[in-house]
């Protein structure tokens, strides 16, 4: 979700401006079960493919001092199933944020199936 504040050089007064990835209103996630970003602590995420994966060391440290001087600018993709998260991609961003001590994640969240689940991790 991003935030703008918008002034016009002739216009009396200014007003804000909210924007959503999935075009619901801020903070609603979105009826058609399109893809909402959220915040989420990092020990809610599971990845299930950490143990198959290396990541490249000088990656994570160029993304720990981006994500320090600007922030994520990028969300993570996490597929909801039940209530439980699974991440699996963003794997180089994800350790950035562990490395750095940051508890949150910015996440681009979808929800699935079970189905949905199993096919990701074939």
């Amino acid at each position: 979700m991003a935030n703008f504040l918008l002034q016009l050089p002739n216009a009396p007064r200014s007003f804000a401006l909210s924007a959503s990835s999935n075009g619901s209103p801020p903070g609603v996630p979105a009826q058609s079960g399109g893809p909402v970003i959220l915040e989420l602590p990092l020990e809610q995420i599971r990845r299930p493919l950490m143990r198959t994966r290396a990541n490249d060391p000088h990656k994570v440290k160029e993304l720990m001092d981006s994500i320090s001087e600007i922030g994520l600018q990028v969300p993570i993709d996490v597929l909801e199933v039940d209530g439980v998260y699974y991440g699996f991609s963003g794997c180089h961003r994800y350790e950035a944020h562990q490395r750095l001590g940051l508890p949150t994640i910015r996440c681009k969240v979808r929800r699935g199936t079970k189905e949905t689940l199993r096919h990701h991790l074939r």
